[in-house]
């Protein structure tokens, strides 16, 4: 990074989710940290966590240790962040003897790259001991530095959101540069495209093979190109596999592994006992609409603003925004999608508390009452939504009708 960067510029920036972590190892003995590379949970752990012992199993001479005598890392300390843990898994043996011997004296803070694989060995070993995170790229809040006010919140109120009118903030840098914390600083669009290519060829390629067998990284890039224009759609694994020349297998197994990577999500549809008729495959996101404007090759903003796919772009930064909100939740909240058999469609649907908050995501300045029929169809027939949110790239909150209001995406 440039030297002449000030020390004000490079500020660490607070995240959302620092606060409900640090409640968490107050109450629980090991906390677990995942999420995609890059996104910011090793520089989080140093600096809100400094008088914890840090160790990164990255290093080669800790990984070796680790392996051969785990319990010789946590002498002598009370409070241990073990990084990159996935690379170890038997060191989460010891990490339990450690909690049951010391009477869950020893905090640990366990953080890694990889989700599903590590969460089966951790959660045989750790049941009962450990309570899990998930941290996202940065959200547009966490960016500006203003994390204290959280206008997300205002949306579970029954009570009435007040009209404003604020600026307008355009969504499509947003969209090529994306929201990984080290792309914070650089503003130059050959720079960002840069970094995105080594993320993609270092830590997706270098990840892939310590996880597995990949046959052909070639073919895995396929696939991902394939998936990056369609995020934010319902995926037919047939059609893709005969698309790029694949076994369906293949591309099972590829897609599971993106999952274990945390680089993309799958969000389920939603049904209740009083809806019957619903489409039950999941959506897949990737997690930062940059990703994806990258592998589709959309380089700059005059082809992406014309880019056809840009609405699935513009759907999947929002959905990292709500996916991290429904995380701050305590419950979680849990996000859907809705589809009905007769293609009535609502983008996502948030459930927490027995409450329902259902949101369109359309890319226009002017939206009207046309927008937002589905939404207004779905709260008719679910009597637990609280109201529906249309969110669009204008620059007022305004009622659309008096049970769905519109915000501009970053007012979330």
């Amino acid at each position: 990074m440039n030297k002449n960067h000030s020390n004000h510029e490079l500020k660490y920036k607070k995240r959302l989710i620092g606060d409900k972590i640090k409640k968490a190892i107050d109450s629980f003995p090991v906390v677990v940290l995942t999420g995609a590379r890059q996104v910011g949970k090793s520089t989080f752990l140093k600096e809100e966590f400094p008088d914890f012992k840090y160790l990164n199993l990255d290093e080669f001479t800790i990984l070796e240790q680790a392996q051969i005598d785990p319990y010789s890392l946590w002498i002598g300390a009370e409070k241990v962040i073990i990084d990159e843990v996935q690379k170890c898994p038997e060191i989460l043996l010891a990490i339990k003897n450690t909690v049951d011997i010391t009477q869950r004296k020893i905090k640990f803070i366990l953080s890694g790259s990889s989700n599903l694989l590590l969460m089966k060995e951790i959660s045989e070993s750790l049941a009962g001991r450990a309570i899990y995170f998930e941290m996202f790229p940065m959200t547009y809040r966490e960016i500006t530095g203003n994390i204290e006010k959280i206008n997300f919140l205002k949306l579970w109120q029954d009570d009435f959101i007040e009209e404003e009118t604020l600026e307008k903030i355009n969504p499509i840098p947003f969209i090529l540069k994306g929201f990984m914390p080290p792309l914070l600083y650089i503003n130059d669009l050959d720079s960002i495209l840069l970094w995105w290519e080594g993320y993609v060829k270092t830590y997706l390629e270098r990840d892939l093979r310590d996880l597995s067998q990949i046959e052909n990284l070639l073919d895995f890039r396929k696939l991902m190109s394939v998936l990056a224009p369609i995020t934010g759609n319902i995926i037919n694994q047939t059609e893709i596999a005969r698309d790029i020349g694949l076994s369906q297998p293949t591309v099972y197994r590829y897609l599971k592994l993106l999952e274990i990577l945390n680089i993309i999500r799958k969000v389920p549809a939603y049904f209740s006992s009083r809806i019957k008729r619903v489409i039950k495959s999941p959506k897949i996101f990737f997690i930062d609409p940059a990703l994806c404007a990258y592998l589709s090759e959309y380089h700059d903003e005059e082809t992406i603003k014309n880019a056809r796919e840009l609405g699935n772009f513009f759907e999947t930064m929002v959905f990292l925004h709500l996916q991290v909100y429904s995380e701050l939740l305590n419950p979680k909240g849990k996000l859907y999608y809705f589809r009905s058999i007769t293609g009535k469609e609502v983008d996502f649907i948030l459930e927490w508390r027995r409450k329902l908050l259902a949101f369109e995501v359309k890319l226009t300045e002017n939206p009207t009452i046309k927008d937002i029929k589905n939404l207004i169809d779905f709260i008719e027939e679910n009597p637990d939504s609280i109201r529906g949110v249309l969110i669009y790239t204008g620059d007022s909150v305004k009622y659309l009708h008096s049970k769905v209001i519109a915000i501009p995406w970053w007012w979330l």
